[in-house]
């Protein structure tokens, strides 16, 4: 009798673990949808505690993984979504300065999964390049004086649908434009100077208010894009086989952020959800590179990443509750090269992150660097004229004449110059604002971080930046 019930015990697992297995088999690899966003600090969602309202952002948190600690070679465009999706670092795709292109021979999404059987597209903004190495299907681009949400959730859902008839996955990349200035569209109303908190790095003039919110506008429009892109997978009946990626992209174009190696220009804000795969309203605080993606991806759908050469290393187990730590370092690098009126100004930077302490690299700190945002700025404390419409960090040099504090004094100074070397130690000074390079108690740690990115910066023929910096500006 005994023998009799563990046999028919037996055979009730071996029924339901075949069901399980077919139940798996029968949804097939996971389609992939991801959101990208244009140039927004993840430190203004909601997940992060930002001020921007984003609901469906927040609500995509609570049904997937939060990423904690993902960085970016480049905080700019077109470098930070050439590494995003070929899974190799701006050293060596090559597309390190601002609208640059890949070297030949670099490989992507397209690559990894069309093998797969996957339709792979690309809508909305590109700054990729050339062709042969991101050879997306192309589904056009999104306007960016306007709300372009409708047009953009029309052309997706005609995608997926495509796909979903032909019973073949699908990755779909929807590039929105939301976040990048000039802000053009979403509710202001939400955002009034009254209601705007100024961060410990920035100066609260009118100017930098009024365009702050301006641009929470933008990303509380793009969250609405993503809710609507939700209700597609429902209502294609495929939410519960579709990876979600929400990508932040770098910082935004404040100072202090995008075109800078500080921890808001290179962070990036990473959400990944797939039902019953990976774990609701987790959050992990691994090391990640903005390469690991497209290995990560390539795994999730079933591939080999030791097919492919990647710089990145698959996450697929941390997203899906495992705690494993596969990068000690993250590097960063910046180039003026290409940044229209700047693009010839030599001012290269590097640096290197871990858990905890940032170092940042300026080899021409004797020089002043400056970009396309602090180009005004520049001008004012060069001949000390003004104008009745000052940018925001012109409004900054304003604001310092007339209240000349401190912290005033030093950011408007921070905004042009920079020290040789940086030490930050983002635990206690999470926005970077005191230097720890010249403390003797910080003296071994500067010297590990040192040593550590001059090896990296030595494997990729990088270690005379202002030499590397040079021949971008020959080359473009």
């Amino acid at each position: 009798m005994k023998s009799c019930l563990s046999f028919h015990y037996l055979f009730i697992c071996i029924s339901l673990l075949g069901s399980l297995l077919t139940t798996v088999d029968a949804a097939g690899p996971p389609n992939i949808l991801i959101l990208l966003g244009d140039d927004i600090d993840r430190t203004s969602l909601g997940p992060w505690g930002g001020q921007a309202h984003t609901p469906h952002i927040d609500q995509l948190a609570r049904d997937g993984v939060r990423l904690d600690c993902v960085y970016a070679n480049v905080a700019m465009c077109a470098p930070f979504r050439q590494e995003f999706y070929s899974g190799q670092c701006a050293w060596r795709t090559g597309a390190m300065p601002n609208h640059s292109k890949s070297v030949a021979g670099t490989k992507s999404l397209p690559h990894y999964l069309q093998p797969l059987g996957y339709h792979v597209g690309l809508l909305g903004k590109k700054h990729i390049g050339p062709r042969d190495a991101y050879p997306f299907d192309d589904l056009g681009d999104l306007a960016k004086d306007r709300d372009a949400n409708a047009d953009a959730v029309m052309r997706a859902e005609s995608y997926i649908q495509k796909a979903v008839r032909a019973k073949s996955p699908f990755c779909l990349v929807v590039a929105s434009n939301d976040g990048h200035g000039p802000y053009t569209h979403g509710d202001r109303n939400r955002y009034s100077s009254g209601t705007i908190q100024t961060p410990h790095d920035a100066i609260g003039t009118a100017q930098y208010k009024q365009q702050l919110g301006a641009h929470l506008a933008e990303v509380t429009n793009l969250d609405a894009l993503l809710g609507q892109l939700r209700k597609i997978l429902d209502n294609e009946n495929v939410a519960q086989n579709t990876l979600i990626v929400f990508c932040s992209e770098q910082g935004n174009a404040f100072p202090f952020s995008k075109w800078t190696c500080f921890d808001s220009g290179l962070s990036v804000g990473v959400i990944a959800a797939l039902p019953g795969v990976i774990p609701a309203g987790t959050h992990k605080n691994n090391m990640a590179w903005i390469a690991d993606i497209a290995p990560t991806l390539l795994e999730a759908a079933g591939g080999n990443a030791d097919e492919w050469t990647f710089d990145g290393i698959s996450q697929w187990a941390t997203w899906t509750g495992g705690d494993t730590d596969v990068h000690h370092y993250a590097f960063g690098a910046f180039t003026n090269c290409n940044i229209l009126d700047n693009k010839t100004r030599n001012y290269p930077i590097r640096s290197i992150r871990d858990d905890r302490y940032t170092l940042i690299w300026s080899p021409q700190y004797q020089d002043i660097t400056s970009n396309v945002t602090l180009t005004q700025s520049l001008q004012w404390i060069a001949d000390g004229e003004s104008d009745k419409y000052p940018d925001v960090a012109a409004s900054w040099v304003q604001r310092s004449h007339k209240e000349p504090d401190a912290l005033n004094k030093a950011l408007v100074h921070r905004l042009h110059h920079r020290p040789e070397w940086a030490l930050y130690d983002r635990k206690s000074d999470p926005h970077e604002l005191q230097n720890l390079a010249e403390s003797p108690g910080h003296k071994q740690t500067f010297q590990t971080l040192q040593k550590a990115l001059q090896k990296w910066l030595e494997r990729w023929g990088d270690s005379n930046p202002v030499a590397t910096e040079n021949a971008f500006i020959q080359k473009h």
